[in-house]
């Protein structure tokens, strides 16, 4: 049961929690006032009944203006009757509108009690600038006026007045109140509040909460201040009313508003020219009772824009607003201009001369007529009151035929209102003497200087002639002028000057009845820069290269050839290149390019005065195909193979290299020396190398001597004189001195042969025993050694191995030969022969 307690007292509180409008009817706001002037304090109170104080025990009471908590909270006691009051004081009021919330914080939560609305502003302001128009159109008064500063509150305006007499002193009759529309400042009386010519006293009263304000009041009679309507305007049909208009004149007529048709009025007339941002000039007063009226001293042939206004006459009263515009256009003016005039004449027969007239119009008065077109005529010399037309045209020139006796023609300009005054064309004929010198410059880009001196007699003017050289330019597109002052030597050309062009300039003097003989110059007008480049074309094109060509613009007259080219190219990753080419290139190559790429090319053709581009030309280059990629994998590998196969040849197969990567060594144990001895022993060259000389011994022979099974030795010498007696079988080695001797040669020629006899192995490799060995000092140098032969301790070589003592030589033999020890002898160092143990263990 307790449980279900404290739910029911939770429910009721969330219940009172979701109900705002029952905890409204707990508090009641009260104001001290709602409406204030801004900035003044405004003092609130709240109160919370004793009915809801069961909520809790002493309710706190707070206070937001706006959206803004209020920090202090406010003086909160408890009333006689139980009941919680807050009073709270807001020094300065300074939001023209604003609310006022009071709030119950129960159960840490903000609950709305009451609210109320706060005004601030500013008293009215008093109106000004009351004036009032009796309109006849709408039959009323309507006054108007300013309400002054805004006051922030809602402000009613009354338009009051009353009727009076005299100076408005005295008030009569009252007249019903006018309330303008809301937001409104002004308002109309209807006329049958009205009282005509009788004075009427008008005012304005402004109010708000904060008070009341009244403007002047304004004493008038309604008749005083009638605003009339604007007249209507309309054109004067000048063919069934006047005579035909000048041509600085317009004739206009009006009507006026017909509610004030028998009213005396006075208007006032304005205008402007149409065309341009002129001012607009007035016209007035005119006079009453004429309705129409002619306005000139205007200009002809323009159009212009016309209004109008009027007002009572004589009487108090307000000028109309100013009409709908009336457009109207003055008539054509004569031509008031002078015609000058030059002629190309030739024979056609001996009875007819072809001429070609041109002339040039110059207006006299700033507001001459418009020419419409040029009558050109002639009066043969029979019929002198004859005219007979040649030209009427709009053009500035004329090519007819004379017969040839004729020397004069008659040349007008016309229009709608006439023509001007003729201008006779007498043929001169080319009597006079021409300029001494004439020489043309070009001063800037649109422009030539002309200069000559001055024949004798002095012209009385001149006639120049300027136009293209070129073939192409005909007679029609020359441009020409006439300087009436013959006592000038130079002037300057402008009309029709286009750079980069060869100009003819032409000047004939004009002399009183006659004419000098032309004198012509060839100018050239500033350089431009060329108008177009060379069309780029591709004509092959690569993996990494691409060929362009193109077509060079062929050289025109007047215009400086080409200086040189220069290509530029860019990639897809906006990387720009360019090269610089001569004139008379036709085509280039691009290389590097990258296989598969897409590349803009264009081409620039720069002359002295500038430069001009090419069109783009867009291209990509081939791509690299899949077969050539294997063909130069497959090339580059069989090359490195090659290089790899011949670099092993030479480290094996080389004559020079004297160890071999795996020499061929015997087994000495099993072999005899004569069976595993090389045949190209032989041939091959020993370097022998000795501590003093550096010199090298070469070996070219060995031979090998069998001795003879079971025979004793016996010595044989085959030369006393060279070398030593030994026996016929014996192992014996000879030095050939020789080293490129035939191989076959085995036995030295005495006095003859530079063979040495080095020395003599006895013994046989396949008996037992030790063997002997003998030196030989022959008187002959050993490879031209300064000494026999060296001896053992210069033969390092020999030094490292440990040898026997030698045996002494044979008495007999003493003195050819010297037996030394096995060790002397460097081709058997380090050798252990079998057969041969008896060496003394070599």
């Amino acid at each position: 049961m307790a449980g279900l307690g404290a739910c029911n007292l939770a429910t009721a509180a969330l219940i009172i929690l979701f109900l705002p409008r029952s905890m409204e009817k707990c508090g009641h706001i009260s104001l001290s006032a709602p409406i204030v002037r801004l900035g003044d304090p405004v003092t609130a109170s709240c109160t919370v009944s004793q009915s809801c104080s069961h909520l809790e025990p002493e309710p706190q009471i707070l206070w937001k203006l706006g959206a803004e908590l209020l920090q202090h909270r406010g003086k909160q006691q408890t009333q006689p009757d139980g009941s919680q009051q807050s009073v709270i004081t807001l020094p300065s009021l300074n939001s023209t509108h604003t609310f006022l919330h009071c709030y119950l914080n129960w159960s840490n939560s903000l609950q709305l009690l009451d609210q109320a609305e706060l005004w601030a502003g500013h008293p009215p302001a008093m109106p000004y600038n009351l004036s009032c128009l009796m309109n006849l159109t709408t039959n009323s008064l309507t006054c108007q006026w300013e309400p002054g500063a805004d006051t922030h509150l809602p402000t009613n305006f009354t338009l009051k007045s009353f009727k009076s007499r005299g100076d408005c002193q005295t008030k009569e009759d009252p007249i019903k109140d006018c309330v303008p529309a809301d937001g409104q400042s002004y308002c109309s009386i209807p006329r049958k509040h009205l009282l005509l010519y009788q004075n009427m006293v008008i005012w304005v009263q402004a109010e708000n909460a904060l008070g009341t304000s009244l403007s002047p009041q304004l004493c008038l009679d309604p008749m005083d201040v009638v605003k009339l309507e604007p007249p209507t305007l309309s054109a004067l049909d000048p063919n069934s009313e006047v005579a035909r208009p000048r041509p600085d004149c317009l004739w206009l007529r009006w009507e006026p508003w017909k509610p004030s048709f028998y009213m005396n009025q006075k208007c006032e007339l304005r205008y402007r020219p149409q065309l341009g941002e002129a001012s607009w000039a007035q016209v007035g007063p005119l006079p009453s009772r004429t309705t129409r009226y002619e306005l000139c001293g205007l200009r002809a042939a323009t159009a212009y824009a016309l209004q109008m206004r009027c007002i009572r006459l004589h009487l108090p009263g307000d000028w109309s607003s100013w009409s709908p515009s009336l457009e109207l256009q003055t008539t054509q003016k004569v031509p008031i201009v002078r015609l000058d005039t030059w002629w190309r004449q030739r024979q056609l027969d001996a009875k007819t001369t072809g001429v070609q007239l041109f002339w040039k119009p110059t207006p006299l008065e700033e507001d001459s007529g418009q020419i419409q077109g040029y009558l050109l005529s002639w009066s043969p010399t029979a019929h002198a009151e004859l005219v007979l037309p040649l030209c009427n045209t709009t053009e500035l020139g004329c090519t007819f035929q004379l017969p040839s006796e004729v020397g004069e023609v008659t040349l007008v300009a016309y229009n709608s209102a006439g023509t001007s005054h003729p201008t006779p064309v007498v043929f001169l004929e080319n009597k006079g003497p021409p300029l001494a010198r004439l020489h043309g410059r070009a001063r800037d880009r649109q422009s030539l200087w002309v200069d000559w001196e001055l024949p004798n007699p002095v012209p009385q003017g001149y006639v120049i002639e300027w136009g293209l050289s070129s073939p192409s330019s005909n007679s029609s597109n020359v441009t020409w002028r006439l300087e009436p002052n013959g006592s000038i030597t130079e002037t300057l050309l402008q009309e029709n000057i286009w750079p980069l062009q060869l100009y003819e300039i032409t000047v004939t003097p004009l002399y009183q009845g006659t004419m000098g003989h032309t004198k012509n110059v060839y100018v050239y007008s500033q350089e431009m820069v060329p108008p177009r480049a060379p069309v780029l074309h591709l004509k092959h094109i690569g993996k990494t290269w691409a060929q362009l060509e193109w077509v060079s613009e062929p050289a025109e007259l007047g215009k400086s050839s080409l200086t040189h080219y220069t290509i530029f190219w860019t990639n897809a990753q906006d990387q720009s290149f360019s090269t610089v080419l001569n004139a008379s290139s036709h085509g280039f190559v691009l290389h590097g390019l990258k296989p598969a790429s897409l590349y803009h090319v264009h081409l620039m053709a720069t002359s002295q005065a500038g430069a001009t581009n090419s069109t783009s030309l867009t291209l990509m280059t081939l791509a690299v195909g899949e077969s050539e990629i294997h063909i130069f994998v497959a090339v580059f590998g069989i090359l490195i193979l090659l290089i790899f196969f011949c670099g092993a040849f030479w480290l094996c197969c080389h004559p020079s290299r004297k160890n071999p990567l795996w020499p061929n060594v015997p087994d000495p144990a099993h072999s005899s020396l004569g069976s595993w001895v090389s045949t190209i022993m032989a041939e091959e060259t020993f370097q022998l190398p000795s501590v003093q000389d550096p010199s090298t011994t070469s070996i070219t022979k060995i031979t090998v001597l069998e001795e003879e099974e079971k025979k004793p030795a016996a010595w044989e010498s085959s030369d006393s004189s060279e070398t030593c007696d030994l026996p016929t079988l014996v192992q014996a080695y000879v030095l050939q001195g020789d080293p490129k001797a035939a191989p076959t040669q085995s036995q030295p020629q005495s006095g003859t042969s530079d063979q040495v006899f080095y020395g003599q192995v006895l013994g046989s490799p396949t008996t037992p025993g030790s063997g002997h060995y003998f030196r030989c000092d022959s008187t002959q140098p050993l490879l031209g050694a300064p000494t026999p032969s060296p001896k053992p301790y210069e033969n390092l070589w020999f030094q490292i191995s440990p040898l026997r003592a030698p045996e002494s030589p044979s008495p007999n033999q003493e003195d050819d030969c010297v037996f030394g020890p096995l060790l002397d002898f460097p081709l058997l160092q380090g050798l252990r022969v079998h057969g041969a143990e008896g060496l003394g263990g070599f």
